[in-house]
């Protein structure tokens, strides 16, 4: 199967979580013996920041503008067995419509931000989709699942099929490593800056580090305001190349999951940064959500936290085997059932099955 993907980024895994969910995604789609043509907008943020420039599971193709690449990328779709346009793509209406009015058939939308598109759909001001675009894909593969594919991707917005697509972690690169004593932490957390995230960081991060001064705190990701008031015993690391991912995430005694607003009110939307923790075998503390205990089993699997006080007993009342045992079986459930291997089947599933009538 020849797959053409139009995508945010997979050559620069800075500031973004599309990198590592299509590196995983499509190394492993491509060792069940597909093809994959790649196409990424050359954004110059990425640019100066790209820590996969040619990977050799596809064929990338970095452009500087739409209208120079478009006949190209085309006639690259018309040969392939199925195109799929993603999330945040740069003038991805521009691109849906040169696809759709080619006649691109099957044509399909992965939206790893399914909560967040509904909303600027919703608002009228999404970037990447129109509204009117929805019914034009054969499906719409959402990182979101749960009552919200039927409710409102089908229902409210005209989605042909709405079907999950999780993502997922390559078990391979992300599991437990020998801890790095740079990296070491008593609760740790990566992400992005998101106004509607901090909340969360405050209340389960950086109030108990103000509590807790003789405790060590960690914060990888960037975009962080220069204003907010981090207690000197938070440490702050705007970008963390990937490669040490896994041991940021075996390093800590805990990590925090915190989940984008939109995110929470959809539910059934686990994050890639909580699927690769978990896959490192890292004890997770997260906030609450609808459906996360159909990832993982709350008290078992994942702590879910109710208050700053509450985190502030985990992380001095729950001992190291308990904490391990939590970090474990995450880590099997997983291997289990999210990984880059399970994800791609079910993709070679999804493109490959006939539409729905």
């Amino acid at each position: 199967m020849k797959l053409v993907v139009f995508g945010l980024s997979i050559s620069s895994s800075w500031g973004n979580g599309h990198a590592t969910t299509y590196r995983a995604l499509l190394r492993a789609f491509a060792a069940r013996g597909h093809e994959i043509v790649f196409y990424e907008w050359n954004a110059p943020w990425y640019a100066g920041n790209r820590d996969l420039a040619h990977p050799e599971y596809v064929t990338l193709k970095l452009y500087e503008d739409w209208a120079s690449v478009s006949a190209e990328a085309v006639a690259e779709a018309r040969e392939a067995d199925a195109t799929l346009v993603g999330s945040y793509v740069k003038d991805g209406p521009r691109v849906i419509d040169d696809l759709a009015e080619a006649g691109i058939d099957p044509l399909f939308f992965y939206d790893i931000d399914t909560p967040v598109t509904v909303a600027a759909l919703r608002r009228g001001d999404a970037e990447y989709l129109r509204r009117d675009q929805v019914p034009l894909f054969t499906r719409y593969l959402s990182f979101t699942g749960g009552p919200f594919l039927h409710e409102v991707l089908e229902g409210e917005l005209g989605a042909r099929e709405a079907r999950p697509l999780y993502c997922s972690v390559d078990v391979d690169r992300y599991r437990p490593t020998d801890i790095d004593p740079y990296l070491v932490s008593d609760l740790a957390y990566m992400g992005t800056y998101a106004p509607d995230r901090q909340p969360v960081l405050e209340r389960f991060l950086i109030e108990p580090a103000r509590r807790m001064p003789e405790r060590r705190f960690y914060v990888a990701g960037p975009q962080y305001p220069a204003d907010i008031a981090w207690p000197e015993n938070v440490l702050l690391n705007p970008h963390l190349p990937p490669a040490l991912h896994p041991q940021f995430y075996s390093s800590a005694r805990w990590q925090l999951n915190a989940t984008r607003a939109d995110m929470v009110q959809a539910g059934w939307s686990p994050s890639v940064r909580l699927f690769e923790a978990a896959a490192c075998g890292a004890a997770m503390i997260s906030d609450r959500w609808p459906g996360i205990e159909a990832f993982f089993a709350p008290g078992t699997e994942i702590l879910l936290p109710e208050s700053t006080e509450e985190v502030i007993d985990l992380l001095r009342g729950t001992s190291d085997d308990a904490r391990r045992a939590i970090g474990l079986a995450a880590r099997a459930r997983i291997v289990a059932e999210h990984t880059a291997e399970h994800r791609a089947e079910e993709l070679e599933a999804l493109v490959a099955s006939p539409a729905r009538v």
